[in-house]
């Protein structure tokens, strides 16, 4: 499909949501606060990126606005998406809002740990095991060191180290994933909703993996914190996603900005949101990004 035929299928509606649009919206040279998920949004699962995509990103960010990322994946998963996109934001949200980074020029990669939420992974570890006895996992450290069981062959483990499952239980983490391959998405929801996880925030994906954080940490209170830095008012927020991870986010700047579900998304994020866009086959983020002033 052409760049054109992608855009015009990423026609904005308004979701069935009682959020408030935000005031004043499209008044010239507003400046917004631009959060975007990864992957669904920005990027395909084979990990292309649409050229009307990135030329929406650059537009957007050459017309003042305070684009960046926030997303469930690590620095290590996170940096390249940048470089794509050519996009260099003050702050950077990843590991579901564990992980914050700071542009940093004096930095090898360019951005340094700014601030860091962690939890002790055992308890939640032991739970989910006796459940899934044959689960794969990995977990994240607070310096972005990543360690996983076999089995995770789907993710990108390229600076991430393989460990026996005992290896997992380690003093702090910033996040545990979880794997189940032999459910499916439906049958994994109803497994973990009985496991009974206490004293983490935690999202199912779209096929049977389980992403955990600490305890209230979520991807909208790390932005929170960065628009607090920052200054952005509360109603020139506007965050994009698909996933389950993105309803926190959802809630936070859709209550007085805007708040938009990718076409593809499942129904609870689409009702967590003020509007749906195209899916991200359609391009949709582009025509979101478009419709900034």
């Amino acid at each position: 499909m052409s760049d054109i035929g992608r855009r015009s299928g990423g026609d904005l509606e308004t979701a069935p949501s009682s959020a408030p649009r935000s005031a004043g919206e499209g008044a010239v040279r507003d400046t917004w606060f631009v959060a975007l998920d990864v992957d669904g949004t920005i990027m395909h699962e084979d990990e292309s990126i649409d050229p009307v995509v990135v030329s929406s990103v650059a537009a957007a960010r050459d017309r003042g606005h305070e684009v960046t990322i926030a997303t469930g994946r690590s620095w290590a998963g996170t940096a390249s998406v940048l470089g794509l996109l050519d996009l260099r934001p003050d702050y950077v949200v990843c590991a579901n809002g564990a992980v914050t980074m700071k542009r940093d020029d004096a930095a090898s990669d360019g951005y340094v740990r700014t601030h860091i939420e962690t939890f002790d992974p055992a308890g939640v570890l032991e739970r989910i095991s006796s459940f899934l006895p044959d689960g794969r996992f990995m977990v994240e450290l607070p310096d972005g060191e990543r360690i996983y069981t076999a089995g995770m062959d789907t993710w990108n483990l390229d600076t991430a180290r393989q460990v026996e499952f005992e290896a997992l239980f380690v003093p702090s983490a910033t996040r545990v994933v979880v794997v189940s391959p032999e459910h499916g998405t439906d049958e994994f929801m109803d497994l973990v909703a009985g496991m009974g996880l206490h004293q983490v925030s935690y999202a199912i994906g779209w096929t049977a993996w389980l992403d955990i954080a600490p305890d209230g940490v979520s991807k909208a209170t790390a932005l929170e914190r960065v628009r607090g830095w920052q200054g952005h008012e509360l109603d020139r927020v506007i965050a994009v996603g698909d996933g389950r991870n993105d309803i926190e986010m959802f809630t936070w700047a859709g209550a007085a900005g805007r708040a938009v579900a990718m076409g593809q998304a499942p129904d609870e994020v689409k009702e967590a949101a003020t509007e749906i866009t195209g899916s991200v086959d359609e391009a949709g983020l582009a025509t979101v990004l478009d419709s900034l002033p």
